[in-house]
Formats: structure tokens, C-alpha cells, sequence
């Protein structure tokens, strides 16, 4: 009995020892995976600066590395070279605006609160975050190609197509918006007059000798997009 009950225990303390190193392994990984998580950020919002500013031609692994505060090899061992990483930023840029875009939560609102909302939230990210314009105008002059890549960027888009579809169906209905308007079209309708105004603002001030970068014109135009989507989705 005796010796059954040695065995016993020597069994628990096995147990407890393995508990024990298996809890100090889980404990140790968890900074790891911290520290790869910020490291990967920091590399990605390294690249984002350098390729905005930059365009694809002109930026460098060394900047970026030296902009992260990394040195070269890791940012090859996190995303394997300079192509995987500009469209990783990319697809990042692009999980960015689409996941503050959820958050509007379109679904439940009524038609011209939506899409009041989403124009006036795509007119303010624009100027939030103009690396974003940096990286899509970078992107068009390659026609695209990189971001052709990604076998996550269609995916992205069919959540928003969808809400804005659900805006239009509703205001239909309500009579407040006119039948048969394409949710793409109205999309890209009031990403362009936002983007168009900031992405050309300096050479437009000039011609026209007005500053486009006065806070009271900045603020004018967002609400000039909404007026102008708004008067064509008129009944």
C-alpha cells in the first residue's frame, strides 16, 4: 500500500512539474509574441511613411528598416522582401479604412443619416490619413499590379458594396433616394471629390488663387460632396 502510494504521488509531483514548465513556456511565449506583433507595426508603419512619400521606386529597405528602428535582416525574416511588404502595406491601408468603415455601422441606420455618414467619414479619413491617397496614387501609376496580387482585396470590398446597397434599397423605398443607383458609382463618386480636391488642392490654390488648405474651405467642401451625392440621389 505503501508503495502504491509513493507511486501516487511521485505521479502528482510529475504532474505538477509538467504544469508548472508548461505554464513557464506559455508565460515566456506571450512577450515573444508581444514584442513580434510590435515589430511587425512598426515595420509596417515604417513602409507605409516610405512608400507614401517615396512611391514604390524610390523607397528603400534600408529607410524603412532605419524608420522602424530594426536593422535589415528582421524586416526580410517578418515579410521576406521588398515586393511581400508593399503589399502587405497595401492590403494593410486598405483593412484600415474598410474596418473604421464597419464601425459606422450602416446597416442600422436610416438611408440619409448612412449615407450622410459615410460621406462625411470618407471626406475626414481622407484628410486623416493622406498616406492612404500616397499609397493609391503610388499604386495607379502600376496600373495596379501589386494589389493584383492579394488574395485578400476582393474580399474586403463586398461588405461596403453590400451596406451601401442596403442604403439605396431603403432610401427607395422610403422615397428618399431614386430607384437603380449603382452603390459602386455612388462610391466612387464621393471618394473622388474628396480625394481629387486634397491629392491636387496645392496646384488648384495656385490657379485659382484661393487657399484650398483654409480650414473654412477644407470644412466647405466636405459638406459641398454631400450636397452634391445628395442632389443625385434625389427622386
Amino acid at each position: 500500500m505503501s508503495e502504491a502510494r509513493t507511486v501516487k504521488r511521485r505521479a502528482k509531483s510529475t504532474d505538477a512539474a509538467n504544469a508548472d514548465e508548461g505554464a513557464s513556456r506559455a508565460t515566456a511565449e506571450r512577450p515573444r509574441l508581444r514584442d513580434a506583433e510590435r515589430t511587425s507595426k512598426a515595420i509596417l508603419a515604417a513602409a507605409t511613411k516610405e512608400f507614401a512619400e517615396r512611391g514604390y521606386g524610390g523607397a528603400r529597405v534600408d529607410a524603412i528598416a532605419e524608420r522602424a528602428k530594426i536593422n535589415k535582416r528582421m524586416l526580410y525574416h517578418y515579410f521576406g522582401g521588398k515586393d511581400a511588404l508593399y503589399v502587405a502595406v497595401l492590403e494593410g491601408s486598405y483593412i484600415a479604412i474598410r474596418s473604421a468603415e464597419a464601425r459606422l455601422d450602416l446597416t442600422h441606420r436610416s438611408p440619409r443619416d448612412g449615407m450622410r455618414e459615410l460621406v462625411v467619414f470618407t471626406w475626414q479619413y481622407f484628410l486623416d490619413h493622406p498616406e492612404f491617397l500616397g499609397i493609391l496614387s503610388t499604386e495607379n501609376m502600376h496600373k495596379a499590379r501589386f494589389l493584383k496580387r492579394s488574395a485578400r482585396i476582393f474580399e474586403l470590398h463586398s461588405p461596403l458594396v453590400a451596406e451601401i446597397s442596403g442604403l439605396l434599397d431603403r432610401g427607395a423605398a422610403s422615397g428618399d433616394f431614386r430607384p437603380g443607383c449603382d452603390p459602386v458609382k455612388i462610391y466612387m463618386s464621393i471618394a473622388a471629390l474628396g480625394s481629387f480636391f486634397l491629392t491636387n488642392r496645392w496646384t488648384l490654390s495656385t490657379i485659382f488663387r484661393r487657399n484650398l488648405s483654409d480650414k473654412g474651405e477644407i470644412e466647405a467642401w466636405g459638406e459641398h460632396i454631400v450636397e452634391v451625392i445628395f442632389a443625385y440621389l434625389r427622386p
